[in-house]
Order: C-alpha cells, then structure tokens, then sequence
C-alpha cells in the first residue's frame, strides 16, 4: 500500500465519535458485531469494514445513525429501494428547524457572525437563536405564510440568513437563498420559478473593504416577482421587531420526504434546475458528515468560506445539528489581508475550518498561511469546489500542526453532502480524498457500467441515499430528474466526474466527465495538468480545453493567467510543457499555449470548462448560459473570438 501523507494522531482526549457511533453500531439491534473493535483498532481496514456494512445493510445503518444523533426516527429506515424514488423512514414525521434547537444548553454559543469590521462581531447563544427563530416564524405566521409556501432570501453569510432558514423550516415552508453577489437576472431565473410568498433581504453586503449597496436589485426582484404578498428587510425596524416578538417556539411536523429548501445548480449550461430536498434526508445525510466524518459536536467550532448560494453555506448550518457552534462571515476571504481565513480560524477558536483549493494556492503564493497564526485547537482543514493538487496539499501540510488533517471532500448541491471525503481515524494522501463517505455505495464503472479499478471511469452511486432529490421543481413526471443522474446506467446515479478508485482505497477525482479530455481515446482529467501548472510561480491560474475537429482531428489548448509582469515566452512555454510532461506524461503536453485576461468561473469558483468549449466551438450560448451566474461573463466573448480565429 502507498504510504499515507497523514496519520491521525495516537493519542486523543477523547474517542472520535465515528468510534463511539461504531460502538452502537456493534449491538445486536443493528449489526451486532465488533465494528467498534475494527474501527478502534483497524485503521483503513476497520473503517473499510464499518463502510461495508453501512452501504450493505442501508437499514441498519441509517436507523443506527439516527438513534447516535438522537434524531428521533421511528420504524424500518428504506422500505422501498428504488433509484430515483426510494421511500425513506415512511413512519416518521419530522422538521429540520426542531433538530437543529432542541436541547442545547441555553448560555452557550450556537452562532458566531462576522463581517471584515473586526468590531462588527455578533454573536447568538442558543437561547438567542431559539427566541429569534420563534419571533420570525410568529412574523411569517402572521403574514399569512404557511406549510408549503416558499420564502427565498437574498441575503449575506449572516446569522440572519440562518435564522430565516429556521424559521422557514419550522413552519413548514421551503426556503430558497441567493448570496448578494448575484445579479438580478441570475437571482429570479431561480426565485420566479418558486412563485415565493414572501421575500427575506437585505440592502447590502460587504466584500473587499466596500459595503455593496444591493437596494436597486432588491426593487427589481419585488417588482418582477408578483406571487409576492410581503418583502421583510433585515436590519430594519420591521425585522428588529419581528426578531424581537415574543413567542413560544413550534414546529410542524412533516413526513421525512417533505421539501425543505430548494437549492439551484449553477445555470451555466442552460436554466438553473431547482433541486429539493426533504427535511429528513438532508437532516440525516448532512449530521452524519458533520458527526462522523468531520468529528462536530457539543464544544466544536466549524467555519467554513461560503456564501449563501453555494451548498456548504447549508453545510455550515448542518453543524449545528450536532450542536457544534458555527461562524457565518460576510467579507472577502483576502480582505484585510491575503490570509484572513487563518486569522478567523484562529481568533474565534475554529476547530473545523474549509476553503478553496484557489485560495490555499493564492496565501502560498503570497507566503502567508496558517504558520502565521495560533491553530491550537484547530483538528481540520476542509477542502472542497475543485481539485486540490499533492504540490498544494503537502505545502499546506508543513504549514500546519501535526495534528491538523487536510479533509478533502467531494459531492455536490444535487445531494447537499459528500461522496467521499475524509474519517477523522483514517490515513490522507496528497491530491486524494481517502475513501466513499459512510452509506454512500461508491463505484467506478466504465462506458459499458462494468466497475473498474486503478483506471479513470464515471463516479456512480450503485444504492439510494437519503438526501437525493426528492425532484425537481416543475419536472411534474420526472423526466429531468431521470434525465440528469439515470440516463447512462438506468438505476444507478451517475454524478458526471470521472474518479479513479486506487489500490489503497483513496478515490481520486480527475474534473467533470463531460469536460474531461480524451485524446485518442485515452481520457484525461484537467486536475492532472492544472496541478504542475498552476504550481509555477509565473502562473495564477489555467484552463484546459479538448476540441474535437469535424475532420476527426483533436485540440487541445492551455489558457494561463500569468502573474503581473511576466510575458508568455518561448522559455516559459518550455518550462509548463516540461512540468505537464514531468507530472503526468507526454499525452497531456498541450497543442498550443495561449496567455488569458481570466477564467471565468462560476460563482462558486468552479471553472466553466464545458461553456467555453462551446463558444470555442462557436456556439451561442444566449439562450443558455445566465450572465449573472458566472463572475466574468464578458470573458466568454474573448473565448468566442479565440475560437474564431483557430
């Protein structure tokens, strides 16, 4: 077996909860047998074993983990295993909102709330938290929203926006967010296919050492959405009151599967899709992640970069189903300065924090980083959004405690959770995520859906999870649905990334399958050039695209953003194709190499590989592309003209 980068530490005050859950897991009433004893004592090989049994007997294993995290399910957990259309915990009613604020001690922190303004803390207890919620929830009430209606937010990361989550929950609505970046346009391609009846905003949000006054998108969304009876704005005397009104804090009880929130794919290859999610199934999924695969619970801090419009914002709030506290922050990841993450990280006592791979690229580049900083009660650094080279990850590993595990993960907004990711007793190796998440049935299958090991092949989800869509909103008979996960291997989830399963039972995750090279039939990841690359100090960033040519010929071009003052030299060019032949091998050596103005990006910060391999083809993509859902729209148009001109 290839030796690890990281070991978890041998001495621990306390046991890991994934131990103590595989302590419950060994009774007679699940799986009655020494899981606890594996996973105690077997590293990679006792969590192999707990992961079998949890993907084996889905039963067994999510009631066990609903009983761990004291969620209160009753009955048989999967009675009907279908994919999609797999009926989970049909005995139990259920509300997100209550498992999130039931019995947590009055006076301790539930909420931190930052913004760049190091005087601007806010923080709420859990005592707080419940009285805001009950306050809201009385406000919404009382503006005649009830069970099934839709509240959408157009909010910052802070703890308002969590509190209209709460409230929305429970009463029964489904709540939908867009972060304050977003255009107009970009915000109602999402929010007027709901037909919302109220609207939550604000009027600003700070980014870079500036307050972005957002009032006149805020009149555009009240005027252009009609199904609106009331808009409510945070900050104003109306909120203060609502927040402030005294009330007792209820919560309707819904069947597992009822919709929760709405969250929305990326729209950049065509009308944003409202995918949903029922209370029990993200309640469940996302504790289980949070408990047991990133060690949250009563005394922990999770901070994680985020805004609103991006799946890990609901992620963060998951942490406070284990009774961890959390820390929502409204500003710039780089503002004061390059390593502000760190100084959150380590000013507010964060024991779980997570970022991009850009940004741990961009404090390296800058010489700033967590050495800078007191991480003592730091345990992990999570890492998710994109690819994250060996180079990055070993350079960040010197940088932090020993202790410290860098926790990659990979999943998406389709199941608001990870595929795979870390386990607090299991082994990291650089540029890989070390094994399939508990209950989640990971495979590799090949065109012909026969599994696959040691090779690139499509990253397939063989048996149902709780937190899958319930649907899509507006796909009456679910032929979307099918359409974006079943289409290739009819009852298996194809999620659209290659990954490659390894002879050490690490996964790692090569970019998108529709974007992924294939030259002469041999396919390729983008990750795999993007690493030696993006490594050299004359590159900020790079994008590789594979073309191919109607007289059967293939493309494929590399786009570098290079650092202030350096020019894309024969030198230069030399010097990229050397490390792409040194790192992976003479195959990914590119046809031509062509210095950018940018990359756009989504605004989540993953690359927009596929949109630009179409207007690079020539394609218009005015019908299918949203500008507001891209952080450079007009550097498509360079794209299209390069197009033109090859």
């Amino acid at each position: 077996m290839t030796a690890p980068d990281w070991t978890p530490p041998s001495t621990q005050p306390r046991p890991y909860r994934i131990e103590e859950f595989a302590q419950l897991a060994s009774t007679p009433a699940y799986a009655g047998r020494d899981l606890a004893g594996a996973v105690a004592g077997g590293g990679v090989e006792g969590y192999d074993e707990l992961w079998r049994w949890s993907v084996d007997d889905l039963d067994g294993f999510w009631r066990c983990v609903a009983d761990y995290l004291g969620q209160g399910l009753v009955g048989p957990a999967l009675t009907e295993e279908r994919m999609p259309g797999a009926v989970w915990f049909p005995e139990s009613r259920v509300n997100y909102a209550r498992t999130v604020l039931e019995g947590r001690p009055a006076d301790e922190v539930a909420i931190v709330g930052l913004t760049e303004d190091p005087g601007a803390t806010r923080t709420l207890t859990w005592a707080d938290l419940r009285a805001e919620v009950a306050g809201l929830a009385a406000s919404f009430r009382s503006l005649g929203v009830g069970e099934g209606d839709r509240v959408v937010g157009y909010l910052p990361n802070t703890p308002d926006a969590i509190v209209a989550l709460l409230a929305t929950a429970s009463i029964g609505a489904v709540w939908s967010v867009c972060g304050m970046d977003y255009a107009a346009s970009a915000a109602l391609a999402r929010f007027e296919q709901l037909e919302p009846t109220l609207m939550v905003h604000a009027s600003s949000y700070v980014h870079g050492g500036r307050t972005h006054d957002r009032s006149a998108v805020v009149d555009e969304l009240r005027t252009a959405l009609p199904s609106l009876r009331a808009t409510l704005e945070v900050g104003s005397v109306a909120w203060e009151q609502a927040v402030g009104t005294t009330a007792e804090l209820g919560y309707v009880d819904v069947p597992f599967d009822r919709p929760l929130w709405v969250l929305f794919s990326s729209g950049t290859t065509g009308k944003p899709k409202g995918i949903v999610h029922g209370h029990g199934g993200a309640m469940l999924e996302q504790a289980k992640v949070a408990a047991l695969h990133f060690d949250l619970g009563p005394g922990e801090r999770l901070f994680w970069y985020t805004t609103p419009s991006w799946m890990m914002w609901n992620f963060v709030v998951a942490g406070l189903l284990t009774g961890a506290s959390v820390v929502a922050y409204d500003g710039s990841p780089a503002h004061p300065a390059t390593d502000q993450l760190w100084a959150i990280t380590a000013e507010h006592g964060v024991t779980a924090t997570g970022m991009s791979p850009a940004y741990v690229a961009a404090c390296q580049k800058a010489g700033v980083g967590p050495q800078d900083h007191d991480l003592s009660r730091l345990r992990r650094v999570g890492i998710s959004g994109s690819t994250f080279p060996a180079v990055s990850h070993r350079a960040l590993a010197d940088a932090l405690p020993p202790v410290v595990q860098i926790a990659s993960i990979s999943g998406g907004t389709d199941v608001v959770s990870a595929f795979v990711g870390p386990a607090p007793t299991i082994p990291v190796w650089a540029g890989e995520l070390s094994r399939p998440c508990l209950g989640v049935a990971v495979n590799a299958y090949d065109e012909s859906g026969a599994p696959v090991r040691g090779e690139v092949g499509e990253l397939v989800i063989t048996r149902p999870m709780p937190s899958m869509p319930v649907m899509f909103w507006n796909d009456p008979d679910g032929a979307r649905y099918h359409d974006a996960y079943f289409d290739m291997f009819p009852g298996v989830w194809r999620h659209g990334d290659w990954i490659t399963l390894t002879d050490h039972g690490s996964v790692v995750i090569h970019g998108r399958s529709d974007a992924t090279l294939n030259r002469k039939g041999v396919r390729m990841g983008s990750g795999d050039i993007y690493e030696p690359v993006e490594a050299l100090p004359e590159v900020r960033e790079a994008l590789v695209i594979g073309i191919e040519r109607p007289n059967g010929d293939y493309w494929m071009p590399l786009f570098v953003v290079l650092a202030d003052g350096v020019d894309l030299d024969d030198a230069l060019k030399t010097r990229i194709n050397d490390a792409i032949r040194a790192h992976a091998s003479p195959r990914h050596v590119p046809d031509v190499i062509i210095a950018a103005p940018g990359v756009p990006h989504t605004r989540t910060g993953k690359k927009l590989e596929v949109p630009v391999k179409k207007v690079l083809l020539g394609q218009d993509l005015s019908g299918a592309l949203d500008p507001g859902s891209v952080d450079a729209p007009e550097l498509l148009d360079w794209y299209a003209e390069v197009g033109r001109s090859h």
